[in-house]
């Protein structure tokens, strides 16, 4: 047995043993991904033209939908072409799913996507994503495109437990899109996934369950996910149906819309509750070349950004130098200790620089300058730090009654020193 198969052999038998939450258990170096856990919020716009394309959308004179729907088909097809970049990409790149590096207290990770439509009607959309918090791990993000008044701000956070045969992830935060010129607000939830393939030391991801975007005009979009059974399907299958509200959800004979296929490939968008045979293409992840972000020079890069930080980490991880991987990771945690040491004892807890926690048991939808308490209350969806997707009055919502969740602070942005 090779040194990696035998290494393998003991992390699948510390995953079956470990009592924790598995998010946070230290992966072996073969499986580590050079890249760190901050930089995947750039996977949110990596096609720019859907992410600003309901900007674009109007009204037409023999058109049969609602301008209104019309922007809920636009961002729903924005949000399944961010999925496979989210969550296949690596197996393809790397050949199976490895572990991110488990970002820093503080670090951060900034770019910027430049115009690359035609008409130069985009402008430059630009991505901060922070990490805002390291017990328990959490991600807070914003992308930012003021020439069309276009802001998706949003967390991540994930609790993993272990099956017989898969890592099971529970998704913890959800997602603000805002279009301020069409007065419009989404909310959108992330799906429970599931880890397979771990016994074969070949991971990958399928999503699961469900998810939701609800639209501040009513529309809310149910999206369900499957994959891959034993004897039939296929991997990275899903469902979405569009209704007109939360309410008529609850019957799919009414939906206005179903889209229907593989959000790691194609899809195809049909009218009612059911996707027909001549069925209009809806997305092709196979044919979408995304638009990779631009990112400064590491040597110009702050001590905080994230590729300058794990840049001798992530050359050892390249270099399958697993000594040198232990030797630079240790370093980092080992500093990260001693400042958090250091803030204790001098009493100055660590601020973060783009985002602040906002407390939603104590504001009221009159209050609530983002929107979310009316689009959850729409969605009939819980306020509560659960799992991503809760429905208000489920066991999981009565389980806790805290309710903070991250949110941006555009005004740190304008006065930031860190250049894009």
């Amino acid at each position: 047995m090779s040194s990696t198969s035998a290494s393998w052999t003991a992390f699948i038998k510390s995953l079956a043993s470990y009592n924790g939450d598995l998010s946070s258990l230290t992966a072996p170096p073969f499986i580590l991904s050079p890249t760190s856990l901050v930089e995947y919020s750039q996977y949110w716009s990596e096609h720019v033209d859907l992410f600003l394309a309901p900007n674009f959308i109007q009204q037409e004179i023999n058109d049969v939908d609602s301008v209104e729907l019309k922007h809920m088909v636009a961002v729903l097809r924005w949000f399944i072409s961010t999925l496979k970049s989210q969550y296949c990409s690596r197996a393809e790149t790397l050949g199976g799913e490895k572990k991110p590096l488990n970002p820093f207290l503080g670090e951060l990770f900034v770019g910027k996507w430049t115009d690359e439509s035609p008409s130069k009607t985009f402008g430059e959309t630009l991505l901060v994503s922070e990490q805002v918090s390291h017990h328990p791990p959490i991600t807070a993000y914003a992308i930012q495109n003021k020439t069309n008044k276009t802001t998706l701000q949003g967390y991540n956070g994930v609790r993993a437990s272990m099956s017989a045969t898969a890592l099971n992830v529970r998704q913890y935060g959800h997602a603000l899109l805002s279009y301020e010129n069409l007065n419009e607000k989404y909310l959108i939830t992330l799906p429970p996934l599931h880890i397979e393939g771990i016994l074969m030391a070949a991971p990958f991801v399928e999503l699961e369950q469900k998810s939701y975007i609800q639209s501040s005009t009513g529309y809310v979009a149910v999206i369900e996910y499957s994959g891959r059974g034993y004897f039939s399907g296929k991997s990275n299958s899903f469902k979405a149906r569009i209704y007109k509200n939360i309410s008529e959800a609850e019957d799919k004979t009414k939906a206005l819309y179903t889209v229907s296929g593989q959000w790691s490939g194609v899809s195809s968008i049909s009218r009612g509750n059911a996707v027909a045979s001549d069925a209009q293409v809806f997305f092709d992840a196979n044919n979408s070349k995304p638009q990779h972000l631009t990112v400064k020079p590491i040597e110009e890069q702050s001590p905080l950004e994230s590729r300058r930080a794990w840049q001798k980490v992530a050359e050892a991880i390249r270099a399958n130098d697993y000594n040198l991987i232990h030797e630079e990771k240790t370093k980092i945690e080992n500093e990260q200790r001693e400042l958090r040491k250091k803030e204790a004892a001098d009493d100055t807890p660590w601020k973060q620089k783009f985002f602040e926690e906002i407390d939603y048991t104590t504001l009221t939808e009159e209050d609530d300058e983002t929107g979310y308490i009316k689009l959850a209350n729409m969605a009939n969806l819980s306020l509560k730090n659960v799992p991503s997707g809760t429905r208000k009055g489920s066991s999981k919502d009565n389980e806790t009654e805290a309710g903070s969740h991250w949110r941006f602070c555009p005004e740190r942005l304008d006065t930031t020193d860190i250049v894009f």
